[in-house]
């Protein structure tokens, strides 16, 4: 129940225990306090209730409802900014901060409340603005040495003056600078995708295309673990896009699928137009996702317990980066998955034929 008929109810109660209160005085009066009120009006047929009834009915009746409708128009004025922030406050995003209220100018409560809630999304745009740049700047900081330290151990690798144990250990060490390379990539991206600064190509892309590459791709990074990679169906779609970025979208889908699967499993893709729309589905068959993860699934760094398997690289980032993507295109991305059964990933974008 809102504030607004709540207080409509305690308003109207209000009324009606008013008017009860106005017949209680008017009957009192003629018949307790004159009585000679009563002899008049039984002189001509009438009782004290039949002349309390019609006042009340002709005159108590019409302004009651006036009441309730003036007190209900002025509520729903009153209440109108409190429901205008409220719509505001439900579209707050990360990147929905710099947007204001406008004010009322009447400088009451409300007015005031406004006042404190746009003083607190600009301390929150704040905040997620210096975020931002920290790990922007740090993540550019960090390439340098990280391509320093890379570029070192692949010359110490070829110059053969190792023995097979130091071998081994800068293979290790080169693995784990590669795997955090690709962490400070992958925050790279994120953090200019969150600032805005990053362009998107707006051409016409043979999705489809794109789909058959990486189909292919998948095929040979799913051979080590004996997961057959299936293209269930493959309609010709174009996309307005990036072709760069929609080819990441791809690869990190379908290596998900692969390294988040069970040896010997199955990853079924497919590509579909549907009423000007690329559908695009990938299936694996690994452990599954419990739905109490699925909310959180695409939250940066956020990864289930199968990922934590030391069998399992990854960083945590290639969802979040693919919903970006997915966004970005104007689309959608959705996951659903149960234990011990399938994980579907469904992508829906604007998409049309080759025929326009």
């Amino acid at each position: 129940m809102t504030i607004r008929i709540r207080l409509t109810l305690w308003y109207s109660g209000i009324l009606l225990l008013g008017l009860g209160l106005i017949a209680a005085v008017g009957y009192y009066e003629m018949v307790v306090a004159h009585p000679e009120v009563k002899a008049a009006l039984a002189t001509q047929g009438h009782t004290p209730m039949e002349e309390l009834g019609e006042i009340l009915l002709f005159s108590g009746l019409p302004m009651l409802i006036l009441a309730l409708a003036g007190g209900w128009f002025l509520m729903r004025r009153a209440m109108a900014p409190v429901a205008t922030l409220t719509q505001t406050v439900e579209r707050v995003q990360a990147d929905t901060l710099h947007q204001r209220l406008a004010r009322t100018g009447n400088r009451d409560e409300l007015d005031r409340l406004t006042v404190v809630f746009n003083d607190m999304m600009g301390r929150l745009d704040d905040s997620f603005s210096r975020v931002r740049e920290f790990t922007l700047h740090a993540s550019h900081e960090l390439k340098t040495p990280l391509t320093i330290m890379r570029a070192e151990m692949e010359s110490a690798l070829r110059e053969g003056r190792c023995d097979d144990a130091q071998r081994e250990l800068l293979s290790n060490q080169l693995d784990e600078i590669q795997r955090l390379t690709k962490i400070v990539d992958g925050l790279a991206f994120l953090a200019k995708a969150d600032a805005g600064h990053i362009a998107l190509r707006h051409d016409s892309v043979r999705f489809d295309e794109l789909v058959r590459d990486i189909f292919t791709d998948a095929q040979i990074l799913a051979q080590p673990q004996r997961i057959a990679v299936t293209l269930a169906a493959c309609d010709e779609v174009i996309v307005q896009g990036d072709r760069h970025r929609l080819r990441q979208l791809l690869l990190n889908l379908t290596d998900n699928a692969i390294k988040y699967n069970q040896p010997q499993g199955s990853v079924i893709m497919a590509l579909r137009r549907n009423n000007g729309t690329a559908e695009l589905s990938i299936d694996n068959t690994g452990p599954g996702i419990g739905p109490e993860k699925l909310p959180r699934i695409f939250d940066r760094f956020f990864r289930g317990d199968a990922s934590h398997n030391s069998a399992v690289e990854g960083s945590g980032l290639g969802l979040s980066i693919a919903r970006w993507v997915v966004q970005a295109h104007g689309g959608g991305i959705v996951i659903s998955s149960q234990p011990g059964g399938l994980t579907s990933v469904r992508v829906q974008m604007p998409g049309r034929g080759l025929s326009g």
